[in-house]
């Protein structure tokens, strides 16, 4: 068995596999990463690895100190990965980004590839046919959309994608024209976002007619019910992806 962790921005992101099942997933804050995975290892005593893929910042000794239990993986970019990486700046690419990019091209092979990743940070990859990794784009995320408007104005309040979904019902749209400052500030983040999401996919429509969107993160859910475009929505495609990174690399190296 596989213990895949994702430390990103926000929260850790963990998974129990047993070859390509997922077993079981669940978040928690880096707090409570010792504990946590010290539970999950008492739970399953079959796990015999551990990889990490990290943009974090928990150091790698916070995992080394379970070297004793088990085999403990980096994903790093040095990793065989089953794509070539055509970034300007290689070394720079978020590691979340290219487990995405190689899931993407493992799942859905001979195809060209738009994986979007909505969680703290908005962002694009785009693989080609040829499993050329040729880059994509960051925004920020729901999340820091309304933070930023709340921290860098005077007097806007802190509202949050869970206060919208406590007044308006499961699938209702967001008023376009918001009649007060909270629905204002709905309004521009969400309809900003969707407006975003939908106009990257379109500029990629212009170039390359033909391609799959993966959408996942955290607010997959809430996304994918509003946006227009046929999407594959999997909120747990990153850890799967790291399963499956973590089984190619071990096959090819």
């Amino acid at each position: 068995m596989l213990l895949a962790v994702d430390v990103g921005n926000t929260k850790i992101k963990v998974a129990v596999f047993e070859g390509s099942n997922l077993i079981e997933r669940f978040d928690f804050y880096s707090s409570e990463l010792q504990n946590q995975i010290e539970f999950t290892l008492n739970k399953y005593q079959s796990i015999s690895d551990l990889v990490v893929a990290s943009v974090g910042n928990i150091p790698k000794e916070a995992f080394l100190v379970f070297e004793k239990q088990l085999n403990v993986h980096f994903i790093t970019h040095e990793t065989t990965f089953p794509f070539h990486n055509k970034y300007e700046t290689p070394h720079s690419l978020g590691i979340d980004r290219m487990v995405l990019a190689s899931g993407a091209v493992l799942n859905f092979p001979k195809q060209n590839r738009l994986v979007i990743d909505a969680g703290t940070c908005i962002t694009y990859d785009f693989i080609d046919e040829n499993n050329n990794y040729l880059g994509g784009a960051i925004s920020p995320g729901i999340r820091l959309r309304y933070e930023s408007l709340h921290h860098f104005t005077a007097k806007l309040p802190l509202l949050s994608l869970e206060l919208f979904e406590e007044i308006f019902k499961e699938g209702e749209t967001h008023q376009f024209i918001g009649n007060s400052t909270p629905t204002s500030i709905h309004s521009g983040v969400l309809n900003g976002v969707q407006n975003e999401i939908e106009g990257f996919i379109t500029q990629y429509q212009r170039v390359y007619p033909k391609f799959i969107i993966i959408l996942t993160g955290g607010d997959t859910e809430f996304l994918a019910n509003r946006l227009k475009n046929t999407i594959f929505a999997n909120s747990n495609f990153l850890l799967e992806s790291l399963n499956q990174t973590f089984q190619y690399k071990n096959q090819n190296d």
